[in-house]
Order: structure tokens, then sequence, then C-alpha cells
């Protein structure tokens, strides 16, 4: 009886401390939000790499207003990659939050497919909102910063 009492504590120990584990609590980044203007949302996600990542998993319009088809990716300055669609495109990767200030995360790329370029970028957390910041890698000082909202039911 002891034997069996103990085998079924240790069972239900290690199916608490599974449970706990897998329902860690995600990061206030990891969530879905719409870009500016609605026309699209994004989800953020941490990678297998410990950095933070976006991608698109909506369109406003997702298909091209000339073919009918799909959106693709055809400002890519990779030719190979120009047949790729738009939606679940990875448009911001390398995110890593700042020791310093934990709404804020740092040193990522975010990807433009409108114009085909990448820039420099950081994200600051507040609350419903997301200020994203896209510069010129070698000048911080020439870029923009647009408003994201958070999707609601988050």
């Amino acid at each position: 009886m002891k034997k069996s009492f103990f085998s079924i504590a240790a069972l239900l120990f290690l199916c608490l401390a599974f449970v706990s584990k897998s329902s860690a609590q995600k990061d206030q980044l990891e969530k879905t939000w719409f870009t500016k203007g609605n026309d699209s949302k994004v989800q953020m996600y941490l990678t297998q790499s410990g950095t933070y990542a976006g991608k698109i998993i909506w369109l406003r319009e997702p298909n091209d207003k000339d073919t009918g088809k799909p959106k693709l990716d055809k400002e890519n300055p990779d030719e190979s990659k120009r047949n790729g669609a738009v939606l679940g495109l990875v448009i911001m990767t390398g995110f890593k939050k700042n020791p310093e200030n934990k709404d804020e995360y740092i040193d990522g790329k975010i990807y433009d497919p409108k114009n085909g370029k990448t820039y420099c970028g950081k994200v600051t957390f507040k609350g419903k909102e997301l200020d994203m910041r896209g510069y010129l890698c070698s000048l911080s000082f020439i870029g923009r910063t647009e408003t994201w909202t958070l999707v609601d039911g988050q």
C-alpha cells in the first residue's frame, strides 16, 4: 500500500511539474499585433535561438489587385524569393530584450515587403501598443516609428 501511494505521489508530482513548465507565461511581446492602419496582423514569437521574430499572419487585402492571386514578395532583392507569398512572411528577426529596459526589444531587423528593404529596428512595448522603430542601420536617427495595436482578445 505504501509503495503504490509513493508511486502515485511521484507520478502526480511529475505531472504537475510538466504542466507548470508547459504553461509557462509567454513574454509580453508574444502576441498578435495590427500594423499601422490595421492593414495586416503580425504574430510575434520567441525563436529557438532565443530572439523574437514576427510574421505576417493576416492581410486586409491578401490578393494582388492586378492578378487576383495572393500577393507576392515582388520587391525582394533576392530574386529567388520574389515568388514567395507575403502572407506567412517573416518580416522581423533577431530582436532581444534590452537588459536595461524590460519593455524594449533591440538589435533586430525589420523587412518591408512594400519596398524590399531591410532596416535595423527597436520595439517598445506600451501595454496594448507597440512603438516599432525602423531605421537605417548606419544612421539610427534616419528612420520612422509606427504604432501597432494589440489584436482584440489577446
